[in-house]
């Protein structure tokens, strides 16, 4: 018999997410979109008269803010009935209409930064100095001085917006073949049960202690993914070219330029990841070796390169896990926690557990006027455990973000965000390594470093080397064929295998179709490299917050408090990190390869 998941119906209301707290139903929904698309001419009132007075600008900003706050509520509404059952035609349409509306605003605003270069960032500045009801924007316009040579005229801005929804068509594309359209055979076990493969699975099935589970999931997802691959190969050329578009329209040397500079990172701390990530793959060379052993196996496959080493798999119901994380982050503090607490287990920050037509992926989502919510999908496992630590430190900061800064600075650029997630994981498995001591339970523990360090330090740098070489190639005017894009996926990965990990033929185009699994990443200008930043600053952080020093922990808080209204590297120099040196991530490397020698020394017999 199939192991098969529950209707999104059939879901226990207590771990679903609250979607009833941003609006009480769909009509509530509609009258939203209504009221956004009916203040429309108003905010276009507003243009060339910017420059008025102190007093009009200060209008703008409200009247903006006002529509832009609803805005985020109908896209959280939007994504979170979509997300939880991509069948659901009536949420996809849901979720098409709040992009097309979120253009339409964005075009009817995006007069205002021309003109505000028009009034000239002094005269800008004398009324920051002036106006109480402007006093809080000298940061912004410090950016907005910094990337004026980037903002084009008051017609280009508008057209460069109105294009943004038909542009986003390729991650629509894509997301729906991966979410919906993709059918998986079900895994076999070695006794003859049947495993089901879907988007909310497929990571438990990669742990399971049954090799023959492991190997007919892996060869499932991938084929799957394969039968698809000129479709999302095409979906995904498009989504370059939606980036190497954007970064010449606004006059950038590349797509890597135009992803970096708005935050004002250097693109050296993007080689930097790569170059370091290059010289150190012989510490996973290393530590596949020692996987091989302690599974008993003389190949290991890339279906063994996340199997369980441990006789039984820790297992970790949802509340224990909250504890554990509770537990672990409690150098934070009592105010911290009690809020974390509370949003895990009673406000329903949190969709759960896995369903029929349950998109993939785990992630923080909401608005300044929504809870920080979370998706997910739970399997009983610590690795499940991490994924939750992880994205409840998204929301913890997005908690913090939005109730100490205005509106203005209330979002942070994703360097900042992996930063905040990776330090909630790093914490609570410091606390389980240094409280539980059974062999058994830091064997699990440090798979759970190891299943970490393997998505973030072996995976996303690896996309990360991808990303740039598809950019460039599309740069110089290249194609992106699935052939093209499956054999340098398999080439990147092969590099981190070395010799310890056997890749027959077959499972070549399988590892090589990674690219495609990753639905969304590719879709995010040069998002994935900020994984490997986030793990390392955090890393690079978290000593001093665990021991309880009172000045890191209030410099970390604040941190995460300060939101967009500080630099990303200056908030982080801040926190006590300097990510333009290759200093942190490669002592997130040390890292790794001190949980390689910790666990060899659990795996390995005594000899007497």
């Amino acid at each position: 018999m199939t192991k098969s998941l529950a209707a999104r119906s059939e879901v226990d209301e207590r771990f679903t997410w609250d979607a009833d707290s941003v609006f009480p139903d769909h009509s509530g929904w509609e009258l939203a979109v209504d009221t956004i698309l009916s203040s429309l001419p108003d905010l276009e009132e507003f243009k060339g008269r910017l420059g008025d007075s102190p007093e009009t600008l200060a209008d703008w900003f409200e009247a903006n803010e006002r529509a832009h706050r609803l805005m985020a509520k109908v896209m959280v509404y939007s994504t979170m009935s979509y997300s939880v059952d991509v069948a659901d035609q009536d949420a996809a349409a849901r979720a098409d209409r709040a992009r097309s509306v979120a253009a339409q605003l964005g075009a009817a605003a995006s007069f205002a930064v021309p003109e505000m270069l028009e009034i000239g960032i002094p005269k800008l500045r004398e009324w920051v100095a002036s106006s109480p009801r402007l006093a809080h924007l000298d940061h912004y316009f410090d950016r907005l001085e910094k990337l004026q040579k980037r903002i084009r005229s008051a017609e280009v801005e508008e057209l460069l917006t109105q294009v943004s929804d038909p542009l986003a068509s390729a991650l629509a594309v894509h997301s729906v073949l991966a979410n919906t359209d993709l059918k998986f055979a079900p895994a076999v076990g070695s006794d003859g049960e049947l495993h089901e493969v879907a988007q909310g699975t497929i990571g438990a099935l990669m742990t399971n202690a049954d090799r023959e589970v492991r190997r007919t999931a892996f060869e499932s997802y991938a084929d799957e993914h394969l039968r698809m691959q000129h479709a999302m190969a095409a979906s995904l050329a498009g989504g370059v070219k939606r980036d190497v578009f954007f970064a010449g329209a606004r006059g950038y040397a590349s797509s890597l330029e135009a992803a970096l500079e708005p935050s004002h990172i250097p693109v050296e701390v993007f080689h930097n990841v790569v170059r370091t990530f290059r010289d150190n793959v012989g510490t996973w060379h290393r530590y596949w070796r020692i996987r091989r052993h302690a599974l008993g196996l003389e190949v290991l496959k890339p279906y063994d390169t996340r199997a369980q080493l441990g006789a039984e798999l820790l297992q970790v119901p949802y509340q224990e896990a909250v504890e554990w994380i509770a537990q672990g982050v409690a150098p934070l503090g009592e105010d911290y926690v009690e809020v974390m607490r509370r949003g895990a287990l009673e406000e329903r920050w949190v969709d759960v557990y896995p369903n029929k037509g349950k998109r993939m992926g785990a992630f923080s989502t909401g608005a300044m006027d929504t809870r920080p919510f979370i998706f997910m999908s739970y399997n009983d496992d610590i690795y499940s455990m991490s994924t939750l630590a992880h994205e409840l430190g998204h929301s913890m900061h997005s908690y913090h973000a939005r109730r100490t800064q205005p509106y203005v600075y209330s979002n942070y650029g994703l360097f900042q965000a992996e930063v905040a997630s990776n330090m909630h994981q790093a914490l609570t498995r410091r606390h389980l390594l240094a409280t539980k001591t059974d062999p058994a339970f830091q064997v699990a523990v440090i798979e759970e470093a190891m299943s970490n360090f393997y998505r973030y330090f072996f995976i996303m740098p690896s996309l990360a080397r991808l990303e740039l070489e598809i950019h460039e190639r599309v740069e110089r005017g290249g194609a992106l064929t699935a052939d093209y894009l499956n054999n340098l996926m398999a080439d990147l990965m092969v590099e981190v295998y070395g010799s310890e990990i056997d890749v027959s033929e077959r499972d070549r185009e399988r590892i090589g179709s990674t690219w495609a699994q990753f639905h969304t990443h590719l879709y995010s200008n040069f998002y994935v490299y900020q994984y490997a930043t986030g793990i390392a600053a955090a890393d690079h952080l978290v000593e001093r917050v665990a021991a309880g020093d009172a000045k890191a922990v209030a410099s970390y808080r604040a941190f995460l408090a300060s939101a967009g209204s500080m630099y990303p590297l200056d908030g982080l120099r801040m926190a006590g990190v300097d990510m333009t040196s290759p200093g942190p991530v490669e002592a997130a490397f040390a890292t790794l390869a001190s949980m390689v020698d910790r666990l060899e020394k659990l795996t390995t017999p005594t000899r007497s």
